[in-house]
């Protein structure tokens, strides 16, 4: 598959069947993750492989929606603030090597066949009471992790011209 088509064929899963994921292709997606590009190579995170299985009640506490808990897996993309390379001007960019990552993640899972999609939108305090997070590490994002039970919509984009200035010099 090309790399264009990947990306066209990616999109946010909001319906999964419960059929468990092969460790092969589980493997191969957390094997993207750790692949991904991160500020001066710091690799400042952590995933956190959650399985679903007679956690969903505890899990929905972090994200209420039905569809966040059927598939067998659930990924959690935390950061760790002190390990994360910091700007001159102070900007520390954990959450844009955790943002990084999920993009590789929910590349690698389309590439295998599987769905995902990308949240932000949880409840921070629960993440981390659930998943015992220890002091220093941040949930940034979630993604569930399995096989798409729907289809995908239509995507709607932006013109490219609407996104991209060439500067005048």
């Amino acid at each position: 598959m090309e790399f264009l088509e990947l990306i066209e064929k990616r999109y946010s899963v909001r319906a999964y069947n419960p059929e468990n994921i092969e460790d092969e292709k589980l493997n191969t997606v957390l094997e993207a993750a750790r692949l991904a590009p991160t500020a001066v190579n710091y690799q400042p995170f952590q995933i956190i492989v959650i399985h679903t299985k007679d956690r969903e009640m505890e899990l929905n506490r972090i994200y209420p929606a039905e569809w966040f808990v059927q598939p067998p897996i659930i990924l959690c993309i935390c950061a760790v603030r002190d390990k994360a390379w910091t700007r001159r001007d102070g900007k520390n960019f954990m959450d844009i090597d955790a943002a990084i990552v999920m993009d590789h993640i929910i590349l690698a899972a389309t590439s295998v066949g599987l769905g995902t999609c990308w949240i932000g939108a949880f409840d921070a305090k629960s993440a981390k009471e659930i998943l015992n997070l220890p002091e220093g590490v941040e949930p940034i994002l979630f993604t569930p992790l399995g096989y798409p039970a729907d289809e995908p919509g239509t995507k709607r984009r932006k013109e490219l011209s609407e996104l991209v200035r060439y500067e005048q010099w």
